[in-house]
């Protein structure tokens, strides 16, 4: 194993790595911060028919509440971390966390739907800075080995509960309170962090370091997200092959194209393409993204299902949900353990295989259905999805230097989030050709939308199961069996 030259590491000049009693206290911080953006995700689904009566939204408008926080948070997590890695990781994590709780307490008073769709936007915008700082920290307090894997295990954890816990949470909310409950318990939470922040979580940063930005970066990959949700969005109005959607799709590309030549040559990139020569980071990279893009599809699809098919209202469509989360809580300890004493790709082909299971399962769900009998089991099933976020927030971080702790952070949880918006747009998109085309063959309303139902989560789970492959061909087993054997290790891993 090699270490990597001082000059290149946080190491050189950094703080002193603060005590064990300091680092669990500012953990439990940093874990609450990433608890509330991991719940906003989704925290408005089941809200989503309450606010589209008293908003008046329009039924094809209602999804952009969700993708309009995940378009920009996943956007803008990259130059998120880039920052945090040039000006501080507190300082951006103080920053991020103060607008993100100002626009929430924006939505929650929002009167119309455009407002509050933009005020989404922005508090993606603050999750984007929030994030990958607070992530960066951790792997800054906590050594490569044993006492990092349990805090980033936990980490795990905390982002496959969060959106289920999201949905429970905006059910209760919406039922008892109102939906812009829903953003003011962002405000409670993120008044009480921000006070609390600049005593628990200590700093580490380069002074040294050079503050420059990569906005064509950041501007060219965000655009090709917006333009590519969008056209998926707006084709079963407008058609799969109108010039319009073609163009659309083609810029999408144009851009992401753009943004790989960019980073390429920039001296300073959003996102420096030798971390990819890290086949763990990358495969890492790839498998959030699809678990994003076929996990928080399903929990849109059904919890549309569960209200607009079943009747089930807010609160009862939250409790559903609890069966996920407390199943993802209690495996979390044994996806700890298991990826530290076998491999990280083990316990995320694992993980990938039963959610993606799960997911199918839930295409059996009928019309008439009920949660016991049709949704119980894939709900147990697909909360072993913490087999998958505990491996990846795990294996996109091994073998990263800390000057680049930042942007590693971002970079997974951009994959993740962006896979989840383009997952929602997809969902909907094929819920809603489905659906038209079983209408106009003359099946009943419910019929349809079942249908149509059907088929999207046929297309989430066969996302979720493409990732098994992907763990075993990209993420390179050398690399995950240093977790057992490195265990006291402070130097970085080998590259």
């Amino acid at each position: 194993m090699t270490s990597v030259d001082p000059k290149n590491d946080l190491r050189a000049g950094a703080p002193a790595v603060p005590g064990a009693a300091r680092r669990w206290r500012a953990f439990a911080l940093l874990a609450v911060a990433y608890f509330m953006t991991a719940v906003d995700m989704l925290i408005v689904n089941v809200a989503l028919p309450t606010i589209g009566v008293e908003l008046h939204f329009a039924e094809s408008d209602l999804q952009w509440v969700v993708t309009a926080y995940a378009i920009t948070f996943g956007g803008f997590l990259l130059l998120g971390g880039r920052a945090a890695d040039l000006h501080g990781r507190r300082r951006m994590f103080v920053a991020g966390l103060a607008v993100f709780t100002v626009a929430s307490l924006a939505c929650a008073l929002a009167t119309s739907g455009t407002f509050l769709i933009v005020m989404r936007g922005i508090q993606g915008l603050g999750a984007a800075a929030v994030l990958p700082a607070a992530l960066s920290i951790v792997m800054t307090m906590f050594p490569e080995g044993t006492e990092r894997n349990k805090a980033l295990g936990i980490w795990g954890a905390v982002g496959a509960s969060g959106a289920t816990f999201g949905v429970l949470a905006g059910g209760a909310l919406t039922r008892y309170g109102g939906w812009p409950y829903i953003f003011y318990l962002n405000v409670a939470v993120g008044g009480a962090a921000l006070l609390l922040t600049r005593r628990v979580v200590p700093e580490s940063s380069r002074p040294a370091a050079r503050r420059r930005y990569d906005l064509p970066g950041a501007i060219t990959v965000t655009g090709a997200l917006v333009l590519a949700v969008y056209a998926i969005s707006q084709a079963p109005a407008v058609g799969w092959t109108a010039a319009r959607t073609l163009a659309q799709l083609t810029a999408a590309a144009a851009l992401a194209a753009a943004f790989v030549v960019i980073e390429a040559r920039a001296q300073a990139p959003l996102l420096p393409l030798r971390l990819f020569r890290l086949k763990t980071l990358a495969g890492s990279n790839a498998v959030g993204f699809l678990l994003g893009a076929g996990f928080y599809g399903y929990i849109f699809i059904a919890t549309l299902y569960m209200q607009q098919v079943l009747g089930y209202s807010p609160m009862t469509t939250g409790l559903a949900w609890l069966i996920v989360g407390l199943t993802g809580v209690v495996l979390a300890g044994p996806a700890q353990l298991l990826v530290t004493r076998t491999s990280v790709r083990l316990v995320m082909a694992a993980g990938t295989t039963l959610t993606g299971a799960g997911i199918l399962m839930a295409t059996q769900a009928p019309v008439q259905g009920s949660f016991w009998a049709n949704l119980a089991g894939p709900f147990f099933l697909t909360g072993t999805v913490t087999w998958v976020f505990i491996p990846v927030s795990i294996g996109a971080l091994v073998g990263v230097s800390e000057r680049d702790a930042g942007i590693a952070s971002g970079l997974i949880d951009s994959s993740q989030q962006l896979g989840g918006a383009i997952g929602i747009a997809v969902a909907s998109t094929v819920t809603a050709t489905r659906s038209r085309s079983l209408l106009s063959h003359g099946h009943a309303g419910a019929d349809a939308l079942t249908g149509g139902f059907h088929q999207a989560l046929w297309v989430c789970g066969l996302i979720a199961l493409a990732a098994v492959p992907v763990a075993f061909l990209l993420i390179r087993r050398t690399d995950t069996a240093q977790l057992s054997t490195s265990r006291q290790d402070k130097t970085p891993a080998r590259r």
